[in-house]
């Protein structure tokens, strides 16, 4: 058989079909044959006329199987052919959690875990015989945040919905992710796509994302504009304040919203043109170091009436996380909360080298904040927040044990709206409706029936999060430490979480020379304390 053969074989048929025809042409079926085979032979000549593709050029008619195939790919890997716990960046096993929970089902499992619990890297939670007799009440699982300097604190659940900026998410995806924050009294962060008019319908509680592009506070030229950004600001929906430095799935990389995603509304939220990709700037204007970014947050927290304000960064160089550190000490200011985003976290569109291999992932930089903020007796003034695959109650209390105060999630909720790991949210085309600006895509997605998923999920996780601590003998995630936490390490060995993690003596940064602050497998970080400087970066 040629490569040409189907083509040639369309061509042969589409000229019997018409012979049929002549004959008699009242049959609808040799009709339908007739354009069929037409339409295949008229392919395979336009195949053979193109010069793009090689292989269509050289596989006419047939060669259009391979791309139909390469597009089919990720949807026949995730059904057929992974492993309930192969992570691709999300495992079966955790995605069919969140339908199960959002959809208010039973998530118990049958005959024992999957897992290799003998597996080097396996963890688990170390429970207690005296476990709590009193039920946590899920509600109560919240967190203060800006009890030291704001006229507003904010109590925050220890489990949130994580930046996603309307352009990004489609509108009914906004609706219903609001509604369920609204119905489980927890928070929406925006994204830095500013606030649209669907994240108020519904009046849940949001934290307003400013990023490097000043999207909902900026003139027309890009700077930063206070009289717009008290306009909405001072808005009782906005709880909190967050400065976005970086994000985990590009840090130094502007955010990408593809011109193919940008609609007349999203242009006029954004305060954007349409027709051209809209590219934050890859850092901020507004402030140019540590010392300044301080007195820009004092700033915001005074002008929105006493509302928390707080940085999110995942973590690049040790020096410049230092610099901050020394700005707070020098100047004694201080943000309200710092979210810490690893480089594991998800995003709609992101260069390749940046998703794969800049930036510090979430675990580590998030221990290294935790723990310098003890070391410069800060820790009390600032929460910390944790994003980065965030999916189940354990992975809460995995990142609590570490030294998160809270936590956010994105792709959970996206998953508890219907959101299938399709991996096409940078292409317009979502199939579910989630990701996507085309307005037939989007009706797919009924933001009343999935805002009531989003608030099942909420609900049944922080559920299962609260039979976790009861197991243990706790009654908040606050008392969550690393020793509660086992792991069997690359020799198989056992070791609680505090026997790898970092470690420092609070108030080791004022008192001590860094050599001595810094001791142990640590002992590299001195020099970069020593480099940080809080009036550059």
């Amino acid at each position: 058989m040629t490569r040409y053969f189907v083509w040639q074989l369309s061509v042969v048929l589409s000229i019997y079909f018409g012979y049929l025809l002549i004959l008699d042409g009242s049959i609808a079926k040799i009709w339908i044959a007739f354009f069929v085979f037409t339409a295949l032979g008229l392919l395979g000549l336009m195949d053979q006329i193109q010069k793009k593709h090689s292989i269509l050029r050289n596989y006419p008619v047939i060669g259009h199987l391979r791309f139909w195939l390469e597009f089919i790919r990720p949807e026949v890997r995730q059904y057929f052919l992974e492993s309930d716990g192969e992570k691709l960046p999300f495992s079966r096993n955790q995605r069919a959690l969140v339908y199960q929970r959002s959809k208010n089902l039973s998530d118990q499992r049958p005959f024992g875990t999957i897992e290799n619990v003998y597996s080097n890297g396996h963890e688990w939670l170390s429970y207690s015989n005296a476990s709590s007799q009193i039920a946590i009440n899920p509600n109560n699982l919240r967190v203060s945040i800006g009890t030291h300097n704001c006229a507003q604190p904010y109590s925050i659940s220890v489990f949130n919905i994580s930046a996603m900026s309307f352009g990004s998410l489609s509108a009914n995806a906004i609706l219903a992710l609001n509604k369920g924050a609204k119905l489980g009294s927890f928070a929406q962060d925006t994204g830095e796509g500013s606030v649209s008019k669907y994240h108020k319908v519904h009046d849940g509680d949001l934290i307003w994302e400013i990023g490097s592009g000043y999207f909902g506070c900026r003139f027309d030229d890009g700077r930063f504009d206070l009289e717009k950004f008290i306009q909405v600001a001072t808005d009782p929906q906005i709880k909190m304040i967050e400065i976005k430095l970086s994000q985990g799935a590009k840090p130094g990389h502007g955010g990408i919203l593809p011109a193919a995603k940008i609609t007349t509304e999203i242009a006029q939220t954004r305060g954007v043109s349409i027709g051209v990709d809209c590219i934050s700037p890859s850092r901020h204007t507004a402030f140019n170091n540590p010392v300044e970014m301080l007195e820009f947050i004092t700033t915001l927290r005074e002008k929105s009436n006493g509302k928390p304000v707080g940085i999110k960064l995942c973590v690049g160089k040790p020096d410049d996380w230092f610099a901050i550190l020394k700005a707070m000490i020098e100047t004694r200011l201080a943000p309200d909360f710092i979210v810490v985003d690893g480089s594991e976290g998800g995003t709609g569109a992101a260069p390749v080298e940046f998703i794969d291999h800049i930036g510090m992932p979430m675990r580590d930089s998030l221990r290294l904040i935790h723990t310098t903020l003890i070391a410069a007796n800060l820790r009390d003034r600032v929460q910390i927040g944790a994003a980065g695959k965030i999916i189940s109650a354990f992975d809460i209390v995995r990142v609590c044990s570490i030294g998160a105060d809270w936590c956010n999630s994105a792709r959970g909720f996206m998953f508890a709206i219907g959101c299938i790991q399709s991996r096409t949210c940078n292409t317009d085309k979502c199939p579910t409706g989630v990701a996507t600006q085309n307005p037939l895509r989007q009706r797919a997605l009924d933001p009343e029936d999935k805002g009531q998923r989003v608030y099942h999920f909420h609900h049944n996780t922080l559920h299962a999060l609260s039979e976790i601590l009861m197991a243990a003998g706790l009654n908040h995630t606050s008392e969550l430490n690393p020793d509660y936490i086992m792991k069997r390490d690359e020799n198989s060995i056992v070791q609680p979480f505090s026997k790898n993690l970092m470690h420092m003596e609070a108030g080791s940064l004022i008192d001590q020379s860094p050599e001595i602050a810094f001791n142990g497998d640590h002992c590299y970080l001195a020099s970069a304390w020593r480099r940080a400087n809080p009036r550059f970066w």
